[in-house]
């Protein structure tokens, strides 16, 4: 077992550069993708790995193996490690900390938001370069108030880390609470904070958001202004739910150079081999050049 595995490892100190300015850099190096690392049962079971810790570790291997030089960055999926406890955590933390060896930025997909002491718990967990689940950047929920990711927006800013926060997502239930407000709706607020944590800053800023690549007209219909955010925008539902690079252009417009888009069942249903993940990230990345 290596030393990762053992809970021991530490990420490397903090970066020089902020999360906003290195992921800049590595979509214009390598293409604007992010490769989801989703090791649901059924896609374990279709690669011919247990349902396990040990078939996590292999999983998120090989994925890894073949995202790093090809993608921008990878997205682990952080309930799919949870649901082994432990041992399934250990993984991720490994994951992680190979990732950073090789130097590919990651996205701890968890979805987290509380308040006070909670929100600060959780940042230190995702964000501080003390922690082993420090991630280059972790998705929020903001449904407590944007101002309630406060502890984890400044331990990002910081440590040169970043953070994507929710704000239109394309799934049916999603509207009836972002929507909400007709021209001052709760997603257009929340991509309007986002923005002003950005002003200033003469890169691509390290608050980024999460947009469903299927949100269709949704951007326009609620005036929201994605260019004007300064930051990168996560935008997941390449592939498996129907979108395609064309769609994104169009979907984002003016906002489409900060768009990073995420595939992560379409590019894993080519495994279990690296070679065949490495040709489905390449014809990805076609799609979205």
């Amino acid at each position: 077992m290596s030393e990762h595995e053992q809970g021991t490892n530490r990420r490397p100190a903090s970066p020089a550069l902020g999360f906003g300015a290195r992921l800049a850099a590595a979509m214009a190096d390598l293409g604007p993708l992010c490769v989801g690392v989703d090791p649901h049962p059924g896609l374990l079971q279709a690669w011919g790995l247990d349902d396990s810790a040990a078939g996590l570790r292999e999983f998120s291997s090989r994925v890894l193996e073949a995202a790093t030089g090809r993608a921008a960055a990878i997205k682990p999926q952080v309930a799919l490690y949870e649901r082994h406890g432990s041992a399934g955590m250990a993984v991720l933390e490994g994951l992680l900390a190979d990732a950073a060896s090789a130097g590919v930025l990651t996205i701890a997909d968890a979805k987290r938001g509380d308040i006070g002491s909670t929100m600060a718990a959780y940042a230190d967990a995702w964000l501080s370069p003390s922690s082993p689940l420090a991630a280059d950047a972790v998705t929020l929920s903001p449904y407590l108030g944007f101002e309630s990711l406060r502890p984890a927006l400044d331990l990002a800013a910081a440590h040169g880390r970043g953070v994507f926060v929710l704000a239109l997502t394309s799934n049916p239930e999603g509207a009836s609470v972002q929507h909400v407000g007709g021209d001052v709706s709760v997603a257009r607020r929340i991509v309007e904070a986002a923005a002003a944590e950005n002003a200033g800053d003469p890169v691509l800023g390290s608050v980024g958001l999460v947009v469903g690549a299927t949100v269709g007209s949704a951007l326009e219909d609620l005036g929201i202004d994605l260019a004007a955010l300064n930051g990168p925008v996560l935008a997941p539902g390449l592939g498996a739910q129907g979108a395609t690079g064309s769609d994104l252009k169009v979907t984002f417009g003016a906002a489409y150079p900060q768009v990073l888009g995420t595939s992560s069942r379409d590019i894993l249903k080519a495994g279990p081999s690296v070679e065949a993940l490495v040709e489905a990230i390449g014809r990805t990345l076609d799609g979205l050049r």
